[in-house]
């Protein structure tokens, strides 16, 4: 469905993203994804993709640092011809009472969870053409935040859904669809399903379970594809019922 197409992913070198760079490249596009320092891992996984048949490259770039992320994003363009899928993947998550939560994890939120995002998809958008892809990885969180902690967070990602919004609008004409997809509670190394948290959250699902990556990732495929042409603007939620 997505046969040579170009696909980008920034934060693609583990969990979900490293998930979606796999489903990517076996649906046949070619993959180019960034890390900021896992440089291993990044490595292991593109040789991952070429072993199955498929084609990959990755990147260092900090999606915190502008101009390194629009370098990648130019680079890649320029050596594979155009920018097909872009995947904005890299998040971080901060969690602390609000009286202890500090300006720096603050201001480090927002670079990455929504700063990036506009840069990216604005770079992106200059190499893309008609049929363009843009998918975006939010969070459940946007709509639900069930635990102390998590303001920085939830705010980051409840701004995905207005600046999903406001892009489909300002790249629509040109065929271009963006949209926002939110998992909940998915199994990573980060998050695993044997967590601390895990039995609290699964808790709350109408699923009680954790996502799989994969899952997210066929989600994202889906999206990327040509039966998706239809859906943008819109804010996706995959999370087991955890917001139902």
């Amino acid at each position: 469905m997505i046969d040579g197409k170009i696909a980008f992913v920034q934060g693609g070198s583990r969990g979900i993203g490293a998930a979606i760079a796999k489903r990517l490249a076996a649906d046949g596009a070619t993959v180019v994804l960034t890390y900021s320092s896992s440089a291993d891992k990044a490595a292991q996984l593109v040789a991952e993709i070429e072993a199955a048949g498929g084609k990959a490259q990755a990147v260092k770039a900090d999606s915190a640092d502008a101009s390194a992320l629009k370098a990648a994003i130019r680079n890649a363009a320029e050596a594979h011809g155009r920018i097909d899928i872009l995947v904005n993947n890299a998040g971080v998550l901060a969690i602390a009472p609000l009286e202890d939560f500090t300006l720096e994890d603050f201001d480090r939120t927002l670079a990455i969870n929504v700063r990036s995002v506009f840069v990216a998809t604005q770079e992106a958008a200059r190499h893309m053409g008609q049929g363009g892809r843009v998918i975006t990885i939010g969070s459940t969180n946007a709509e639900r935040m069930p635990f102390g902690g998590g303001a920085a967070y939830a705010m980051s990602k409840s701004a995905l859904v207005g600046l999903t919004k406001g892009m489909a609008r300002d790249l629509g004409a040109r065929g271009i669809t963006v949209n926002n997809v939110q998992p909940g509670p998915v199994d990573t190394d980060m998050n695993p399903d044997s967590g601390d948290f895990a039995g609290a959250l699964k808790a709350m699902m109408a699923l009680p379970r954790y996502g799989k990556v994969e899952e997210i990732a066929g989600f994202v495929s889906y999206l990327a594809g040509p039966e998706a042409g239809y859906i943008t603007g819109a804010s996706l939620t995959i999370d087991g019922g955890f917001s139902a």
